[in-house]
């Protein structure tokens, strides 16, 4: 497995992760410390900002989980992969999306998300 796979399958992991203490340590673990998350609706720096927004995605999506379709494209620190987000072993995902991300020492720097489907 590649280092970008593993990286965008620790940042899955994290969108998953519902126990709160797990995705802080998580967050620590995969983010550096001023990490950047930029998607349609919002932008948040750091890990706080990370956990708030992650924790308000799983408010407004309980129950859904976030899977990774297809493996990452990836050249130098840069790398994108499209998202999943539904009932876990459903047929067809409520919401589509691809994330760009910036790896610097194996920690994900920066997040820009991009939403191709959205429920609703």
């Amino acid at each position: 497995m590649s280092d970008i796979q593993r990286v965008a399958e620790q940042y899955i992991a994290v969108w998953n992760e519902t126990d709160a203490d797990k995705r802080r340590a998580l967050i620590a673990e995969i983010f550096t410390e001023d990490a950047a998350y930029t998607d349609p609706l919002g932008a948040v720096t750091g890990h706080d900002g990370v956990d708030g927004f992650i924790a308000g995605a799983q408010a407004q999506f309980a129950g859904l989980k976030f899977s990774l379709p297809a493996a990452p494209d990836a050249h130098h620190d840069i790398a994108r992969f499209q998202w999943y987000l539904g009932p876990e072993g459903a047929e067809e995902p409520l919401a589509i999306g691809f994330d760009v991300i910036t790896v610097e020492d194996g920690r994900i720097k920066q997040v820009l998300g991009f939403l191709d489907k959205m429920p609703g």
